[in-house]
């Protein structure tokens, strides 16, 4: 038991009484121009991604090691000896 033809008619034209043809064209461009955002955002993230995994300096990085502190130079004699 679903919405029958007639039903979705009848709405479509109270919808239309209320809200009128020119809010209506509004709001579907509005729609439109959001998913087609979505779509190129989704389509720019992808690369994004792709990039970061061809980066060698990203390549055998573990997030949760910290970096190395950068030793002077009387450090490293000392720790030579």
């Amino acid at each position: 038991m679903g919405i029958s033809w007639q039903q979705l008619l009848i709405l479509l034209v109270i919808v239309l009484l209320i809200f009128g043809t020119k809010r209506l064209r509004n709001l579907g461009g509005d729609l439109g121009g959001a998913i087609k955002g979505f779509k190129k955002a989704m389509k720019e993230d992808g690369k994004k991604d792709d990039e970061d995994d061809k980066d060698p300096e990203l390549l055998g990085k573990d997030d949760n090691v910290k970096p190395q502190q950068k030793t002077t130079s009387d450090e490293k004699q000392s720790q030579d000896k």
